[in-house]
């Protein structure tokens, strides 16, 4: 009796096993693949110019809205906070970006993009809107569309949901 419910259990495994994709096939893998794959096209025109893609994140988003506080950069950036201090501090010591109190809470810093990081931004923006217009031109506009729907759609759902 008991050797069935062993094998009964190893099937239920067998089971549960052979509904899990292929570690390729799965979601995150077949995620961070496209990832490793888009950012090789963007990657050349950073480190020619000294940034990591971190770095980059920072200044873009600086670069949109200016002033904004340092988990604000984090959040949007999707960088964990101690990481984004790093980033900052090597951006401040390069004078790409600035920091300054904020006067209604003298513990907060707004981050601000200088002259020079405006400078840098623009020596590699246009590079970067080439290789967008590259992957637009292989991959076609409407699939490319159609990913970001499909993404923000992903995204939408399952930030609504709590984690099992």
């Amino acid at each position: 009796m008991s050797r069935s419910k062993k094998t009964s259990n190893n099937k239920a495994e067998q089971t549960n096993t052979n509904s899990l994709l292929s570690f390729d096939r799965s979601l995150p893998m077949t995620l961070l693949r496209a990832r490793e794959v888009v950012m090789a096209e963007f990657i050349p025109a950073l480190q020619e110019n000294g940034l990591s893609p971190q770095q980059w994140r920072t200044l873009r988003v600086l670069e949109q809205e200016d002033g904004l506080d340092m988990s604000e950069v984090a959040k949007r950036c999707h960088l964990l906070l101690p990481s984004m201090s790093r980033i900052i501090q090597n951006l401040e010591g390069r004078e790409l970006i600035s920091r300054q109190s904020v006067a209604d809470d003298q513990r907060k810093n707004a981050l601000y993009i200088t002259k020079q990081g405006l400078a840098l931004f623009s020596v590699i923006a246009p590079k970067s809107a080439e290789r967008y217009q590259m992957i637009t031109q292989q991959f076609g506009e409407e699939k490319l569309e159609q990913l970001y729907q499909l993404l923000e759609d992903l995204i939408n759902t399952l930030e609504d949901q709590e984690p099992l």
